[in-house]
């Protein structure tokens, strides 16, 4: 093993799912303050509706190619109408990247964040 105590992946083997990061993160971006939900795409929207359950919903996790512990995220928040989008966006950069570095051991290389809604809280409440 090497000196961090981890074993080294086979080229093309993920030792982590897509999934399981992908929860990680979304765990954190909803627990950040402004955030209503994670807005799944359409073809999560599609697996749940056939009764196929999707890990991470509204989030996009991308491993790279030639790093196996470097991952992009991508967060499809909808927010809650009064909140500052610019200072939401940030905390969910700055609260994924840390509890997915903290918790799996990766290396974030960037989150992005697309919001795909504003809402009130009573519409939130329905």
């Amino acid at each position: 093993m090497p000196e961090s105590g981890r074993a080294h992946a086979i080229r093309g083997e993920r030792t982590m799912s897509k999934g399981f990061v992908a929860q990680y993160a979304a765990q954190a971006a909803l627990q950040t303050a402004g955030v209503a939900d994670l807005e799944p795409g359409s073809l999560v929207t599609l697996k749940e509706s056939i009764g196929i359950e999707h890990e991470g919903r509204g989030v996009l996790v991308v491993f790279q190619p030639d790093h196996d512990e470097l991952v992009t995220i991508t967060v499809y928040p909808v927010i809650y109408f009064g909140s500052i989008l610019p200072e939401v966006a940030w905390s969910i950069q700055e609260r994924v990247k840390a509890d997915v570095e903290k918790y799996t051991g990766l290396i974030v290389d960037a989150v992005h964040v697309h919001v795909k809604g504003v809402i009130t809280r009573e519409e939130s409440r329905k």
